[in-house]
């Protein structure tokens, strides 16, 4: 008689399609306990993306843990290709955070395959971080805290070459002043580049220009919160992008910026026809019927795959009209994976219009009305491709956490949904849709629709201050 078959009959060339869809670090580190067999398919999977964020229990001293770990097994340190260091002990005596450095640097020296690293902590990037990171030989992603002051040699910086990513977060007047010797390191390899302030004045239209000659490769650039960047300054280095820009982003940028200028300049060169992602924002002193007709001029002849836009700040007052959403629609609908609109609020009519007309939308970020919560249930069923939604209220409405009530409501609304959505955020909150045959009593088998809590160690796309 045959035995029942239980998982260990599997053949063992299916353990790496399972193993692959684990995504929580603790889960994968219980599937290296079960086996040899598991911890050789599992351990690569746990080590190779290592996240550390401010947010997490215990942050700090997962930190030490980490590194630890990494300077004590160097076999497990050579799986890491993605390291993401966004917390860090600072608040030690002197001597203590210098054996911590000197664990964490002993750490780094063993990742012989990091291929990404972020490291935004600030003040915990030191001169001696930057230069053992620098000898990594396979590095090609970098984003670190730009505040030097008191605690690197920016001057360190050009000592990164054969960068394909860059990204600088609140970069202080040094680092600026490092930038053209820097890329010009990297001008053979820079694809991406974002520079991300917080309303600072010291990226201009001048930076830019001194930037832009040693950018000919780039196909990605965001600004975030620079205010003295106009449309002088992006068409410098946009113009200059020779392969053609398919990522772009202009949030914050200088009232004195003319979207009427900057599109028709686009348009005569063809700087955007290979366009796929645009991140754009607007302020209450802009005129939202003018900018909106510029901007459709911008995009008329790009492959548009990425749609986002949001006000500046916590402005709420503008309305993204009915006509725009539907003419970027009309023009982009059989593209669209994602549209993404923050901190402006939209009609109902919108967006059931982007939904059926979408036809292989992915991902929908959208600002809803309280009143609207009731209708959006079956405009979100037309969007047949659709796999994460995230619902903000309008910011004049606060943004609580989510209540009862309210997720309630969000679980009716995903029942609605297709049986492709897998995501299902409200303002703060992120949910995993889950669904399970349940047999009834009449043997009817149904998918019964729940929400459990976001398992992926990775922030989702809807919070990062850069949407790529």
């Amino acid at each position: 008689m045959a035995h029942p078959a239980v998982f260990s009959d599997l053949p063992v060339e299916l353990l790496p399609l399972v193993v692959q869809h684990i995504v929580r670090p603790s889960h994968l580190a219980a599937l290296c306990l079960v086996s040899k067999t598991f911890y050789n398919f599992a351990v690569p999977l746990l080590y190779e993306r290592v996240f550390i964020y401010a947010w997490h229990k215990e942050g700090k001293a997962k930190v030490v843990k980490l590194f630890r770990t990494l300077s004590d097994h160097p076999h497990l340190a050579q799986l890491v290709q993605q390291l993401v260091i966004r917390d860090f002990p600072k608040a030690l005596q002197s001597e203590d955070f210098d054996a911590i450095l000197d664990l964490c640097l002993s750490g780094v020296r063993n990742c012989k395959n990091l291929r990404a690293c972020t490291w935004t902590r600030h003040g915990s990037l030191t001169s001696r971080v930057l230069e053992t990171l620098a000898d990594c030989p396979q590095l090609t992603e970098l984003e670190v805290n730009g505040q030097h002051n008191n605690y690197y040699d920016p001057w360190i910086l050009p000592r990164f070459a054969h960068l394909r990513k860059l990204s600088l977060i609140m970069p202080s007047g040094g680092v600026i002043d490092t930038l053209p010797a820097w890329l010009r390191n990297n001008q053979e390899t820079l694809q991406y580049l974002s520079l991300i302030c917080k309303s600072s004045t010291r990226v201009t239209d001048g930076v830019l220009r001194d930037i832009a000659p040693y950018m000919a490769n780039l196909e990605y650039f965001y600004l975030v919160g620079c205010p003295k960047v106009t449309h002088e300054g992006l068409w410098a280095v946009v113009s200059g992008a020779y392969k053609g820009i398919l990522g772009l982003g202009m949030e914050g940028l200088s009232t004195a910026f003319d979207m009427a200028v900057f599109s028709e300049r686009c348009n005569r060169s063809g700087a955007l026809a290979r366009l796929r992602s645009i991140t754009l924002t607007v302020d209450e002193h802009t005129s939202l019927v003018e900018w909106q007709k510029h901007v459709l001029g911008l995009l008329s002849s790009a492959p548009l795959q990425q749609f986002h836009i949001s006000t500046v700040g916590g402005h709420v007052n503008h309305r993204l009209s009915d006509e725009f959403c539907a003419a970027i629609v009309s023009a982009h609908g059989g593209r669209l994976t994602r549209f993404s609109v923050h901190r402006m609020r939209m009609s109902i009519g919108a967006i059931a219009d982007i939904c059926a007309r979408c036809s292989v939308l992915q991902q929908l970020f959208i600002v809803v009305e309280q009143n609207d919560l009731d209708a959006l249930g079956p405009c979100l069923a037309q969007a047949r491709c659709l796999r994460a939604v995230h619902v903000n209220r309008p910011l004049d409405y606060g943004s609580e956490d989510v209540p009862r009530h309210s997720y309630d409501k969000i679980l009716e609304i995903a029942r609605q949904c297709p049986s492709t959505v897998k995501q299902f955020g409200f303002n703060t909150r992120v949910f995993q849709v889950e669904r399970s045959a349940v047999v009834t009593t009449d043997g009817a088998v149904h998918a019964e629709v729940t929400l459990s809590p976001y398992e992926s160690p990775e922030i989702p796309e809807q919070f990062l201050v850069v949407r790529t």
